[in-house]
């Protein structure tokens, strides 16, 4: 007598194909390794002492970073230039970590917010802003 397996489908009278297995949030086993691993492996220890500043603070400094670098003037605009470079780098390592639990339009919205921080950064360094 055979045994059937009631609770999964039998592929090998159809004639399909078993999917490959998948091993994490990698993806299938024969991929080769990201890069993401050892992102969230570096990011843990600074996510750590994030989550002991006040939410409150890490908003204030963020937003006052872009502030002041928009604001200074001409003479100082490389000074500008790097704080909108900080406040990029924040954005985008987040937007690095957060990618995998996103939807296509939230990583579009995000990625467009980080590349023009980006731009006026740079605008801010020729002496265009």
């Amino acid at each position: 007598m055979a045994k059937t397996n009631m609770g999964t489908p039998d592929n090998s009278s159809s004639g399909k194909k078993k999917p490959s297995p998948v091993r994490g949030p990698g993806g299938p086993a024969n991929q080769p390794a990201s890069m993401r691993p050892q992102l969230e492996k570096a990011s843990m220890p600074v996510l750590m002492r994030l989550t002991r500043v006040p939410r409150w603070l890490l908003v204030v400094g963020i937003a006052l970073c872009l502030f002041v670098g928009l604001v200074l003037p001409r003479s100082l605009s490389w000074l500008g230039g790097i704080l909108l470079l900080i406040v990029a780098f924040f954005l985008g390592w987040l937007l690095a970590l957060s990618w995998p639990v996103l939807n296509g339009q939230s990583k579009f919205l995000r990625t467009l917010i980080v590349i023009v921080v980006v731009l006026l950064a740079l605008f801010k360094f020729v002496g265009i802003l």
